[in-house]
């Protein structure tokens, strides 16, 4: 197979290209004034953007519609490998690379700023991204979700610096040598490709032995003993850590928080995202903000200018007798914690979740985990699994986790199901939840709740 350089190409093909991490790749290509083309297979709000920026997609796995001339081929590993414009790319000797090699290749020539974690990764990127912009530093950024300020995954900069999320799937991070890196959480997933935890647990330990500079992580995390003795370890909490925040409260609509470091203090920071989970992925953002130089004031004035992420607990609703919140959580510390946010910020309202569990594998490993984080909503409307790149596993379905659950006030439906299920509700907060094809149900929500 032909070695690839990033230079000099004039053609790239994506196969899979309306991933969020392939999406922002695509777009960095394309912002370079490269020719893209590329695959996926159902069109999306962000192919359809794609396709305006000057991207040529098309969504039937046909190999006849590949151009002539294409110098790459990247694709991500969710394709299945039955696929038969990634086998022809194959078996006609192109320059085939996986999404997580090129950005590797990409974040040689910059100082790179890894941001990794099972959960909170995107939201601490994009904090981090907007956070840096605000200050001065021109960063480029590559997003695992799209954030409001920028209205993209994918944010190009002119200085040397740029913002990766450094993504555990497939050992995707191991691409990655970061200068500055960011460790979230190291909870148990992706087990059907790790096998367990303590797999899962190693690979991390491989990609913080990457790391050149600094490391910050969260302070209960097990990496004291597994990074590189040249770097420097910064550990982050609530309350807890070299670098904390504390004296948290709500203030709707605002999280307000104090930020430490030894004697860098920095006081009443409102924050425009809820949630303890939120504060703490701000606090390992403000930390490398002020390593590289940003003001506290610039700091506090970036925090209350955030906007968010797409479904990164994103009010679609936000009136005085209806609220409704769609959020992508889909492993139980993400529920748990969307979950609690909306409890603080609405302590007297009933709330009333959907969701739609994501891979029949999560489902099965994560059961019981689901079960007691949904218990803690008010009422609970339950989704079928939402299969993704997954075949069905005998025994799995979203019964399980229906059965394990304590809370009666709870229903199994069918997506189809589902709007005329809300039309049957007295709804205080509404939240949709899961990372599956639930998203394409928010504005007929929308529109149903403005209506009633």
């Amino acid at each position: 197979m032909k070695e690839m350089k990033l230079d000099g190409l004039k053609k790239i093909y994506f196969v899979g290209i309306g991933g969020i991490g392939m999406s922002a790749l695509a777009r960095y290509f394309n912002s370079l004034g490269i020719e893209i083309f590329g695959y996926d297979r159902v069109e999306t709000v962000l192919t359809k953007n794609l396709e305006t920026e000057g991207m040529k997609i098309h969504y039937e796995d046909d190999v006849t519609q590949i151009p002539k001339g294409i110098d790459l081929v990247v694709y991500t590993p969710a394709i299945p490998k039955t696929h038969q414009e990634l086998n022809y790319f194959w078996e006609h000797n192109f320059v085939v690379k996986k999404r997580a090699e090129v950005l590797g290749l990409i974040s040689k020539n910059r100082k790179t700023i890894g941001v990794a974690g099972t959960h909170g990764k995107t939201t601490t990127s994009a904090i981090l991204t907007h956070v840096l912009r605000s200050c001065g530093v021109d960063c480029t950024a590559f997003l695992g979700g799209i954030a409001a300020n920028f209205e993209s995954n994918f944010v190009a900069g002119e200085s040397e610096w740029v913002v990766m999320e450094a993504d555990e799937f497939d050992r995707s991070f191991l691409h990655l040598y970061p200068e500055l890196a960011i460790v979230t959480s190291m909870d148990a997933d992706h087990l059907d490709i790790y096998g367990d935890q303590a797999s899962m647990h190693r690979t991390f330990y491989d990609y913080v032995q990457q790391v050149q500079g600094q490391l910050y992580h969260k302070y209960d995390l097990p990496l004291a003993q597994h990074h590189n003795e040249d770097i420097r370890l910064n550990a982050y909490g609530i309350e807890a850590g070299s670098i904390r925040a504390t004296n948290i409260r709500a203030e709707a609509p605002y999280f307000v928080f104090d930020w430490e470091q030894g004697t860098d203090i920095i006081k009443n920071l409102k924050f425009t995202l809820p949630g303890y989970h939120n504060v703490l992925n701000a606090t390992a953002a403000i930390a490398i903000a002020r390593y590289l130089g940003c003001t506290a004031d610039d700091i506090r004035a970036a925090l209350l200018s955030f906007k968010g992420i797409k479904r990164r607990f994103e009010f679609m609703l936000n009136e005085a007798t209806q609220v409704y919140i769609d959020d992508y959580a889909h492993h139980p510390e993400e529920l748990k914690a969307a979950i609690k946010a909306a409890k603080t910020l609405y302590p007297n309202r009933k709330i009333t979740g959907v969701f739609q569990p994501h891979l029949f594998s999560r489902t099965k490993d994560f059961a019981e985990g689901f079960a007691k984080a949904l218990d803690d909503l008010d009422e609970v409307i339950l989704l079928d699994i939402y299969p993704a790149r997954e075949l069905p596993i005998e025994g799995v379905s979203s019964a399980i986790i229906f059965d394990k659950m304590k809370w009666s006030r709870k229903v199994l439906i069918s997506k189809e199901a589902l709007l005329e299920e809300l039309k049957t509700r007295d709804l205080e907060v509404l939240m949709t939840l899961g990372a599956g094809d639930i998203g394409a149900l928010v504005p007929n929500i929308v529109k149903m709740l403005k209506k009633s």
